[in-house]
């Protein structure tokens, strides 16, 4: 019994292992594209100054989970206006969030958006640009790691 609860751990860890590399993979490549996203749109983009016209505060952060550990802090989203190269107003809500604020209304921000779609603009800031890429990637380095490393463990046993 002893040798087929063995052989059954084994193939436990290997399928442990193979998860968490898998899983890794997955987050890794998801964060590069989203760097790759974020880089082509940064080739593409136009600048123009903007001003934060208001905070708009949301509660659910989209996962639903925080309120279910009675953590519902809202985040503070900027809301932007900028004129485009066409000469046309135009207002946004970033996609970035925090708490506290980043961003102070009547603030003047530096406001990128694609020539040919101003509607899809963002604030030239290190969260609106980075912070999905640096999420998954983190992830995926953090699960590789622990994936390999439980690789490298199990080979060394007997």
């Amino acid at each position: 019994m002893q040798v087929q609860f063995q052989v059954r751990g084994r193939g436990a860890l290997r399928w442990l292992t193979f998860g968490m590399i898998t899983i890794g993979s997955l987050s890794l490549v998801t964060g590069l594209i989203f760097a790759g996203v974020s880089v082509s749109f940064l080739t593409d983009a136009e600048r123009a100054p903007g001003t934060v016209v208001a905070l708009d505060w949301q509660g659910d952060h989209g996962g639903g989970t925080r309120k279910a550990r009675g953590d519902d802090t809202p985040a503070a989203y900027p809301v932007v206006e900028f004129t485009s190269a066409d000469g046309t107003p135009r207002k946004f809500r970033d996609s970035a969030g925090s708490n506290p604020p980043s961003y102070a209304v009547g603030e003047k921000v530096e406001v990128l958006y694609r020539p040919g779609s101003p509607e899809d603009a963002r604030i030239k800031g290190f969260l609106s640009l980075w912070l999905m890429p640096l999420i998954f990637g983190g992830i995926g380095l953090l699960f590789m790691g622990i994936g390999t490393v439980i690789a490298l463990v199990s080979r060394r046993r007997p």
